[in-house]
């Protein structure tokens, strides 16, 4: 590592939240050079792969949002490369991009999910969809939370408190991808933690409690300013905020990720915290949760992301970098 570490900040992408990764980019990358690193931003295109093997850039820090950035897949090319990044390896983004898997991870760890159900486009079709809602309805109850099962930024997630609601919230929903996740509701404080994982092991931070205009924590209420309220510390009791960290840290281990995540929860009426999923591209924007959790907790965002960038070059040798044949 140099004493001026040059960092690739990659931003952008084709998916729908490409505004968010975008803007992400921009705060990573102007606190970066604010802790002395040589930065270049840049976008996901063709001559992606001739930079990263020219040997001009220390460590990525991807910060694309949606399928591109956690899914897995551009990490994958940066193995191949020897490149190293901050961040989680491909297959514990694989796994927590999917969250009808990542329930399945999170409850085989002992934490709480809602009943849920993933739905297929064209299970949903074949079967037909009035029957399926009937089902759904009958087994679940109301109300109900339908949400892409592979997405972020809230986007094509509904609330459906009727019965009628819930033909039009599936349409939403598969505008955005191909399963359905339709989930019990949960009613409770929704908060998301921050877990940084640098020398010394996982440490999860103070709860951010979430308080939308409306109720609702959708794409507008995440990153347009003063559409939701927060809290940090959540506005929880002792016991309540330690389960919140202690089920974080759990998933982060779980899913065995590493360097950064924020784990989305529900803590209910007794203090119990549900998983609602995990993020290993977590937002960066000046609304964004990570952001305020570490600021909260007194941590310089400039030195904290330069630590992240160095634990990164630490943690993973790079191989030759040469093109694959």
């Amino acid at each position: 590592m140099t004493l001026a570490p040059r960092v690739l900040v990659l931003a952008g992408g084709l998916s729908h939240e490409r505004d968010v990764s975008l803007r992400s980019g921009r705060r990573v990358a102007e606190a970066l050079r604010d802790a002395g690193c040589a930065v270049l931003e840049r976008d996901v295109d063709a001559a992606l792969i001739d930079t990263l093997v020219g040997g001009g850039i220390d460590v990525v820090w991807p910060l694309l949002h949606g399928a591109s950035g956690e899914d897995g897949a551009v990490r994958d090319v940066f193995e191949l490369l020897g490149v190293p990044y901050v961040g989680s390896a491909p297959a514990p983004c694989r796994t927590a991009w999917d969250k009808s898997v990542a329930a399945s991870v999170a409850r085989a760890a002992g934490l709480a999910t809602p009943e849920a159900v993933a739905l297929p486009h064209g299970t949903f079709r074949e079967l037909g969809a009035q029957a399926v809602l009937a089902a759904i309805t009958e087994r679940m109850g109301l109300p109900l939370v339908v949400k892409p099962a592979r997405g972020g930024s809230a986007l094509g997630v509904n609330v459906v408190r009727t019965a009628n609601e819930l033909p039009r919230a599936m349409v939403e929903c598969f505008a955005y991808g191909d399963v359905a996740l339709v989930q019990r509701y949960v009613a409770g404080v929704e908060v998301a933690v921050t877990v940084l994982d640098l020398e010394g092991g996982p440490r999860a931070l103070l709860a951010v409690e979430i308080v939308p205009d409306g109720g609702f924590y959708g794409y507008d209420a995440r990153y347009v300013a003063g559409s939701t309220e927060f809290f940090c510390p959540a506005r929880l009791t002792d016991g309540a905020a330690d389960a919140a960290a202690a089920a974080a840290l759990t998933a982060h281990r779980a899913f065995g990720l590493r360097h950064l995540s924020r784990t989305d929860l529900i803590v209910d009426a007794d203090g119990r915290p549900w998983f609602l999923e995990v993020n290993v591209a977590p937002g960066m924007t000046e609304t964004s949760l990570l952001p305020q959790a570490a600021e909260a907790a007194g941590e310089d965002l400039s030195r904290l992301y330069r630590a992240l960038v160095e634990q990164a070059a630490g943690d993973q040798t790079a191989a030759p970098r040469t093109v694959p044949a």
